[in-house]
């Protein structure tokens, strides 16, 4: 594939994620709140772990990959 092929469609993804994020902020509100996440907050501190939202990231991006690149 060449790479002004890949650098179009990663720009199109992009694109496409900034318009969700800065006209649909509700559609990833679950990102970092579900069960498994860990927040920890305390006072000026606050740490964020989203183990099960990128497990589901990962989980959603594998299956799109090997639906759309398998040869």
């Amino acid at each position: 594939m060449a790479i002004g092929k890949i650098l179009a469609i990663l720009g199109a993804i992009l694109l496409v994620i900034g318009l969700v994020l800065n006209y649909a902020p509700w559609l990833v509100n679950w990102f970092g709140r579900l069960p498994g996440d860990i927040r920890i907050e305390d006072g000026n501190k606050r740490v964020y772990v989203p183990f099960v939202s990128m497990l589901i990231v990962s989980i959603v991006l594998s299956i799109l990959l090997n639906l759309f690149i398998r040869k």
